[in-house]
């Protein structure tokens, strides 16, 4: 199978890309290798890939539509995954036009690529902060998500919608995913498990908003990476008859989480127990545009895959700490 990725140097994307090429898949990449955070993460992702003789990328921005043409032609690809996004909940608050340039301008982008090269199979990062402040857990599909708190939740599901017109028009088979909370090795310095990791391995103190009373579906990265690969051979079918996929169009949303959310505190113990260290704690109230739990509905993602993600916390997190503190030991703090 030949893949076409975007956000290869990303989290999940690089996580993706490695586990489809030790499978013997072609990989073509996309990345914009932004200075969002340490760029020598990402870079250092990108030179593992590229150590595979089936794996070939170009590094560019979404919104370089030449570039992600010539990039996506060159890949053939039978399957397109969007993984590449300006990402974080806070950094909208700062820097809003980058999510408009980078969620909506560069998704369709992508969409216009599908169109013109009507791959078997497209598929699309969405979030859980679409769901917002819904009071009712845990969160389903189908679920109302029209309240988004921030404009990163609005720009992704601004994406949702663009791709299910596009499914429609073009007959484009879409999935999108609602990642919940995901964490693992070679995670995102900016969220809060490796922000907090690397706050208490180097003794500076963490902050921890609406004073604890949080909760998040934390899910691993191993579980979304065999849930996203599984689900790629779940094709929607118009007028399939199955009541996830949208009456009127070959496309579905499907959330990735464990399902099982944890205590934002309970999360801290666990990470100092795997660190034998002590944090130092600064509550502080809720940040502006945060919601206060997140809770995924795993049923639909194990009704068409037979996959329900189920890495336990702390063997995650153990995972997490024994390559971060290889990481640092060769190349020094994570920096933003």
């Amino acid at each position: 199978m030949r893949v076409f990725i975007t956000g290869t140097a990303g989290f999940i994307g690089f996580h993706l890309a490695r586990r489809l090429l030790a499978q013997g898949h072609s990989v073509e990449g996309f990345d914009g290798m932004t200075r969002y955070y340490d760029p020598r993460l990402k870079e250092a992702r990108r030179d593992l890939l590229l150590a595979h003789e089936s794996y070939h990328d170009s590094v560019a921005l979404l919104e370089d539509m030449p570039a992600l043409t010539e990039a996506a032609e060159r890949g053939a690809p039978d399957v397109i995954v969007h993984l590449a996004a300006q990402a974080g909940v806070r950094y909208s608050l700062e820097n809003p036009r980058a999510y408009v340039q980078s969620n909506l301008v560069g998704t369709f982008n992508v969409m216009e690529i599908a169109r013109i090269l009507k791959p078997r199979h497209l598929l699309i990062a969405s979030t859980s902060s679409v769901y917002g402040a819904n009071p009712t857990v845990p969160f389903h599909e189908d679920d109302r998500a029209d309240h988004p708190l921030t404009l990163y939740a609005a720009s992704k599901k601004a994406g949702e919608a663009m791709s299910h017109s596009y499914a429609h028009l073009w007959s484009i088979p879409t999935t999108l995913f609602r990642f919940f909370t995901v964490y693992g090795p070679w995670g995102r310095p900016d969220m809060a498990p490796l922000k907090f990791l690397e706050a208490i391995e180097s003794g500076r103190p963490i902050d921890i908003y609406n004073h604890g009373r949080m909760s998040r579906d934390f899910t691993y990265i191993d579980d979304l990476v065999e849930a996203v690969v599984r689900l790629m051979a779940c094709v929607p079918q118009r007028d399939s008859g199955d009541p996830s996929v949208s009456p009127v169009a070959p496309w579905r949303v499907v959330n990735i989480g464990r399902g099982a959310p944890v205590p934002l505190l309970d999360f801290i113990d666990t990470l100092e127990r795997a660190l034998g260290k002590t944090a130092v704690r600064n509550y502080l109230d809720m940040q502006k545009g945060d919601v206060p739990r997140t809770f995924a509905s795993a049923d639909l993602l194990e009704r068409l895959t037979g996959y329900r993600p189920h890495t336990s916390l702390e063997d995650g997190v153990t995972a997490l700490v024994e390559w971060y503190r290889d990481y640092r030991a060769s190349n020094g703090p994570l920096q933003m």
